[in-house]
């Protein structure tokens, strides 16, 4: 689409067909690992076996996204949290589940709604230049993100005395030839697989028998300065940004996109993805739990090295076949981890250069699709490899740097998520855009927090701490005026027209976004401009940052 194209505004009186999408083979029946949905099928059964079959169709983009980010770098500050702090930091994955479930939710609704991936979108409606920006981001923290995968798998497969030069090279072949198979319903059966191996955290921290009483108390937030320590700040953003990335936006709404989930099924996408929430949350309690176990009270509480050593210390306590679980476990996590971040970088490569980008093509029909799949996999492995590489700075940069980037992806998905062109009457309701807006001022805030400390180490957590809430009322404000202003300069551009008739839920279960050709071109206003250089600038400046804070800790011990 022209930047510069001026067209209808689109009507929200019935369904826009076909959908937009980019590449046709978007366009057909849903074909999951666990069932298939014709596209045009209008029998809507009410009984329970209907809903559960549905579901299980339909299910996969948002359980994958959710249990592929415990992946192995999560996993390894999970474990530095359990072996260092103990319980006490439980709560924080409590906080973070319903954030990540009301940020992957707008993600999967535009995703149904559009048929069009979230880098194309930024692209279409913020302007090239906000769209490369978004993509290079995406590419610089994939790419470090997949070397900490590669790590994971080095250090799993360590324990069993397996040389890094035989497995890392292995899981790369094996990755590649997993996905180019041609096949959404094979690809997404060899995901569930792993998805289900990746479970097996959860038995093995009841198999450590935590105190029910000390994990009770790990479940209420709190966090003083002191508890944090030197480097805890750093340590607290990392966790978040384990938890909560931006790779998962570009993934889960891709991935929607390509198993061909319309807003018919989106009811069932939300039940996708809180299921999904759920085993995030479990996954992540159970990998801090069996290390705060393992260490309570060892000489090595609150000496965290790595992964690797974690599943040494495990095998001193509990065994060597609880500590063999444990490896596997880290193995497992890796290579989905490694599947599903590369998979939605090459989607993004895909939407920006409207190029051939589905799983249901095959490696002749898509082959920049796979082939920048088959790079991203091979550069990371080869990066692991190289002797004397910084890889434990790599580990912590990586999640820090997710956690600074977050907020400045969430604002794009929320303003994303309040166009009318885009999104017609799938737009956020008000209630959501609250709680969006305060999540990501939270973000903002902790993203702020480290940077101030950064730049100046001899000021007080505590009074840094106490900047919190005008921090956060001010990210709010700046969000706040940047949606308003948009909607009125959207408004001030068209001619008035009547206000759109009520439309039935039968006729919004239909409606898809109009091709990206006919919108019109999103008006810019100066707040929002304003606002995003800005964010963008500060983004920049945090990233630098935490570069520096990483390499400072790195060489102090």
């Amino acid at each position: 689409m022209s930047l510069g194209q001026e067209v209808a505004y689109p009507s929200f009186t019935g369904a826009a067909e076909p959908r937009a999408v980019l590449d046709r083979a978007h366009l057909g029946d849903i074909d999951g690992a666990f069932g298939a949905l014709r596209s045009h099928d209008l029998v809507v059964g009410r009984s329970r076996a209907w809903r559960v079959r549905t579901l299980l169709a339909v299910m996969g983009p948002g359980v994958l996204v959710m249990v592929a980010d415990n992946e192995a770098g999560s996993f390894s500050l999970y474990g530095q949290a359990g072996q260092d702090y103990g319980l006490s930091l439980l709560w924080l994955f409590v906080v973070l589940a319903p954030i990540l479930f009301v940020l992957q939710e707008m993600a999967a609704r535009l995703g149904a709604v559009t048929g069009v991936g979230h880098a194309r979108l930024i692209y279409e409606r913020f302007g090239r230049r906000w769209g490369a920006f978004a993509l290079v981001d995406l590419l610089l923290l994939s790419m470090l993100t997949i070397v900490t995968e590669f790590i994971g798998v080095d250090l799993a497969l360590q324990y069993f005395g397996v040389s890094r030069y035989v497995s890392v090279p292995a899981t790369a072949v094996i990755l590649v030839a997993a996905t180019t198979t041609g096949s959404f319903r094979r690809w997404e059966r060899v995901m569930y697989l792993l998805l289900a191996c990746n479970l097996l955290f959860v038995p093995l921290a009841l198999l450590t028998h935590p105190s029910v009483g000390a994990m009770s108390r790990g479940l209420v937030p709190g966090l003083t300065p002191t508890h944090l320590g030197a480097g805890g700040l750093l340590f607290v953003v990392a966790l978040v940004g384990a938890a909560a990335s931006p790779w998962q936006l570009f993934f889960q709404q891709s991935n929607v996109v390509d198993k061909r989930i319309t807003t018919r099924w989106l009811g069932f996408e939300r039940a996708d993805t809180l299921v999904g929430t759920l085993l995030f949350t479990m996954g992540a309690i159970a990998v801090t739990t069996i290390c705060a176990v393992a260490f309570d009270g060892s000489a090595l509480h609150g000496r965290f090295i790595n992964a690797g050593a974690v599943a040494h210390g495990i095998d001193v306590r509990f065994g060597g076949v609880v500590a063999a679980f444990f490896a596997l476990a880290l193995f497992n996590a890796s290579v989905l981890g490694s599947a599903v971040m590369a998979l939605g970088t090459s989607y993004a490569i895909g939407d920006v250069f409207s190029l051939r980008h589905s799983l249901h093509r095959r490696w002749t029909e898509a082959r920049i699709f796979y082939g920048s799949y088959a790079v991203l996999i091979v550069t990371a492995a080869a990066i692991v490899l190289v002797p004397g590489a910084p890889l434990g700075i790599i580990t912590i940069f990586t999640q820090a740097v997710a956690g600074v980037l977050l907020p400045s992806a969430a604002v794009f998905l929320l303003l994303l998520c309040n166009d009318k062109a885009v999104l017609g009457p799938w737009v956020n309701s008000r209630r959501l855009n609250a709680i969006a807006t305060l999540i990501i001022s939270m973000l903002l805030l902790l993203s702020a927090v480290l940077t101030v400390e950064t730049l100046d180490p001899s000021l007080s957590i505590e009074r840094t701490l106490s900047m919190a809430p005008g921090l956060v009322a001010l990210g709010a404000l700046g969000l706040g005026i940047a949606i308003v202003t948009g909607a009125r300069a959207a408004r001030r551009t068209r001619a008035p027209e009547p206000s759109p008739p009520e439309i039935s839920p039968a006729e919004k279960r239909r409606w898809t976004m109009p091709h990206l050709d006919s919108l019109p071109r999103p008006q810019p206003s100066t707040a929002r401009t304003v606002g995003l250089l800005v964010l963008r600038a500060y983004v920049a400046c945090a990233v630098g940052l935490v570069v520096l804070k990483a390499v400072e800790l790195a060489f102090t011990g």
